[in-house]
Formats: C-alpha cells, structure tokens, sequence
C-alpha cells in the first residue's frame, strides 16, 4: 500500500481516560465519512483519520491537513469541510476556517 500524499486529521475529542470530552465528536458525526467519500470523488490522495483531543476545544471542531500542517476551526458543516477541500485542492488553506 502506498503512503497518501495528505493526511486529513478530524478530532473525535477523546481524551486519555476513554471519554469524550470536548465538542467535536457532538459537532461530528459522519463527519468522517463525509470527508472520505469527499477525497475519493475529488480523485485526492489521502487519508482520513479520527483522532484523539487536539486541545483546541474553544476552537472546535477541528481539523488539521498534513504535511501543510493546516489547523481548520469551526469545521461544523458539510459546507465548511467543501470550502477547505476546495482550498486544498487549489493549493491555499481556506482563510475562513484557518486557525492561528
């Protein structure tokens, strides 16, 4: 198996003990299929990965694009995850979600 050109990271929230703690996996769901069926209709080689608490609560839900190292915050609909595909796809984070 070749290693994706990207790695999508979507926060699940879970944190150490097991539990969900934060908002994102409230604000989420199917979230992660969503970008999955996404990037292989858009022909984008990378991976989709839930991952534990990024600790960015206040900021959440949030996603990250990697190697760019993009922090996306706010990531609460399908349009906002379209709008950061979209930007990805023509080589600039999209500045209406960008954290930092």
């Amino acid at each position: 198996m070749a290693i994706p050109a990207r790695m999508i990271i979507c926060c699940q929230s879970f944190r150490a003990a097991g539990d969900p703690k934060g908002i994102c996996n409230k604000q989420t769901d199917g979230f992660l299929q969503y970008i999955e069926e996404e990037i292989l209709d858009r022909g984008m080689d990378a991976l989709v990965v839930g991952s534990t608490c990024l600790k960015q609560c206040e900021s959440g839900p949030i996603m990250v694009i990697q190697p760019e190292n993009w922090w996306f915050k706010g990531v609460d609909s399908e349009e906002a995850i379209d709008a950061i595909l979209d930007g990805l796809e023509d080589g600039e984070p999209c500045a209406e979600y960008l954290a930092g």
